[in-house]
């Protein structure tokens, strides 16, 4: 009885120096970091927040600093900034047409979507609605939403002169309040629309013609002489 006492106490001895001298467990490796986040592409087109709110902008020249003075209170003003305007041949001077005055791309809002990656898509070149323009993309300088149809008041009518192309009329016909110089009742503007929306027209840069190019002609159809701004370089 002793010798079968004895051997089994040798063999838990045994058994358990054996498990004793076991390897502990690798620890699990760390799970990988996540993979940084891109940064946030700059501003490179807004909508104005302000505007002088009727068709004299004094001239291209005064619509480009209203466009590169808002870029500058955002943190923006280290580009040159244009307005998207075209004017249409008058008093011995061409016609300007507003794609030939932006850059060339790409463009990104204030939140940094991309809203173009050249002139081309843009406009649609070669491939119609190859642009991201629309009611949440069409910011201000702010990264603000403009507001548009259904919203109090609808302002999502952005003065242009240009059609679906970017270019400048060529018809007798003023459509660009004088070339920017204008706010009478009786002369016109084209306009585009930033949320795609209303009057059977979704086009965000030759939607319509204006009554007017006074405060109160741009209000009544939908809009407060507001601006694309893009940035050239």
């Amino acid at each position: 009885m002793l010798k079968q006492s004895l051997l089994a106490c040798a063999f838990i001895c045994l058994a358990s120096g054996a498990f004793a001298q076991q390897p502990a467990a690798p620890a699990p490796a760390p799970a990988p970091a996540p993979a940084a986040a891109p940064p946030q592409q700059p501003i490179r087109f807004f909508v104005t927040s302000a505007a002088k709110a009727s068709g004299d902008l004094g001239g291209l020249a005064g619509a480009d600093a209203i466009c590169q003075s808002l870029a500058s209170a955002a943190g923006a003003g280290d580009r040159t900034w244009r307005a998207y305007l075209s004017t249409q041949a008058a008093n011995g001077q061409p016609a300007v047409n507003a794609r030939d005055r932006i850059g060339t791309g790409p463009w990104h809002n204030a939140k940094g979507t991309q809203i173009a990656a050249n002139v081309a898509d843009l406009h649609g070149d070669n491939e119609r609605d190859r642009n991201f323009i629309n009611k949440d993309t069409a910011l201000d300088e702010k990264g603000n939403s403009v507001p548009g149809v259904g919203d109090q008041p609808n302002q999502h009518d952005i003065i242009t002169g240009s059609d679906s192309l970017g270019r400048a009329f060529t018809i007798a016909d003023d459509r660009t309040c004088r070339n920017w110089t204008s706010a009478a009742a009786t002369d016109r503007a084209i306009v585009g629309h930033t949320d795609r929306r209303g009057g059977g027209n979704v086009s965000w840069n030759s939607a319509h013609q204006t009554p007017g190019c006074d405060t109160e002609s741009l209000r009544r159809v939908g809009g407060a002489g507001r601006l694309y701004c893009f940035a050239t370089n």
